[in-house]
């Protein structure tokens, strides 16, 4: 009687399961819908007119047209937005480049060569990222203003790179940890110095990680806009600081203002869709292998 009870019992949790399986995914569909459509309604909006832009309720039915991204790309006599691009460009790129070179060897001192407390260490890391951004406004733009560093690249540089260090170091110290040992040592015994070791040992075998946390910082970096808002004018303007400037107290701007935010939004989306499983195991710091 047991022997003939086993079959029936795991024949009906297989439907069980299967209803359960197809409710998560249809849960993780909503979910995924629900994300999507502020990003796919900025897209129509971009596509409409000012006055169709602004209806209440919004017509979907209503003429599509580019005069938004005229607007935007300055071809109706406004600001161009390529010195802002090109800016946001540079900061991202050259302060992730320098987290990686920072990180990467933090990172080995404190995973595959331990330093003494170094759990204390990454705890330290982890605490200045619990001070509230706005509290070091006004010491660092006092030290810009005197020292000549206001409304330049490279002072956000400077702040992108040291703001997104921890966060590096965490994410690739996780990475590190996963790095055998034995590899490391054949090297030291074939006379690799330390460099070598990291740049031809440690670096390839840990490339998803290296790449999931240049992908992060890049983000952050891209986003800021406090900093970017504050520190600098026309030089160093960013591309979320000229977005800012199409919010104005009169007229119409929501179709114009849509098509800039989608604009702004394509390099970090871009990025976000081609590495996306490596973004999420980053962002897990490496809890997903």
């Amino acid at each position: 009687m047991s022997a003939t009870a086993a079959p029936r019992s795991s024949a009906a949790a297989r439907p069980r399961k299967s209803r359960h399986g197809l409710g998560l995914g249809l849960v993780a569909w909503l979910a995924g819908i629900v994300f999507f459509l502020p990003i796919a309604w900025m897209a129509l909006t971009s596509f409409h007119s000012e006055a169709d832009a602004a209806t209440n309720p919004p017509s979907f039915a209503a003429s599509l047209t580019l005069d938004g991204y005229r607007e935007f790309f300055g071809t109706g006599g406004g600001a161009s937005p390529w010195p802002a691009l090109i800016n946001s460009t540079v900061a991202s790129v050259v302060s992730t480049v320098c987290v990686l070179l920072l990180a990467l060897p933090a990172a080995y001192a404190l995973s595959i060569r331990p330093v003494k407390k170094w759990t204390d260490v990454l705890f330290f890391f982890l605490s200045t990222k619990m001070l509230p951004v706005v509290a070091g406004l006004l010491p660092i733009y006092l030290f810009a203003k005197n020292t000549g560093m206001l409304d330049n690249i490279w002072l956000l540089v400077v702040l992108y790179t040291s703001m997104n260090l921890p966060i590096a170091v965490w994410m690739m110290q996780s990475f590190l940890a996963e790095v055998p040992v034995a590899v490391i040592e054949a090297a030291r015994v074939d006379g690799a110095r330390l460099p070598t070791i990291l740049a031809r040992v440690v670096a390839p075998i840990a490339l998803p990680g290296i790449a999931a946390t240049a992908l992060i910082c890049f983000i952050f970096s891209w986003n800021e806009l406090l900093f970017a808002r504050v520190l600098t004018g026309v030089v160093a303007e960013t591309a979320p600081v000229f977005l800012t400037g199409f919010i104005t107290s009169q007229g119409l701007f929501l179709a114009k203002v849509c098509a800039a935010s989608l604009v702004i939004s394509l390099p970090v989306l871009a990025a976000g869709f081609a590495a996306q499983d490596k973004l999420v195991q980053g962002l897990s710091l490496g809890a997903v292998k």
